[in-house]
């Protein structure tokens, strides 16, 4: 039996351009993507909406997590 997990993270008060931006950003690292681990990416009401599914490994998922919003932090702050 496979657990199953799953974390949203929202970032509100994003501008359309900021949250592409972001997901430009983003794009390079969802290549070789840890396998049994998904991240789905939707922008709306100024809103940037981080989705992540994961089967198995709770470790792999906090540490995916940390990661992508340690590049979602450095992005924002080269956009400003």
């Amino acid at each position: 039996m496979s657990l199953t997990c799953k974390v949203q993270v929202i970032l509100e008060n994003i501008s359309d351009k900021k949250a592409e931006a972001v997901r430009k950003a983003l794009e390079p690292d969802n290549v070789n993507f840890p396998e049994n681990l998904t991240l789905e990416l939707e922008n709306f009401d100024n809103k940037l909406v981080f989705n992540f599914q994961s089967q198995g490994s709770m470790k792999k998922l906090i540490a995916t997590v940390d990661e992508v919003l340690e590049h979602v932090q450095v992005a924002l702050k080269v956009i400003e």
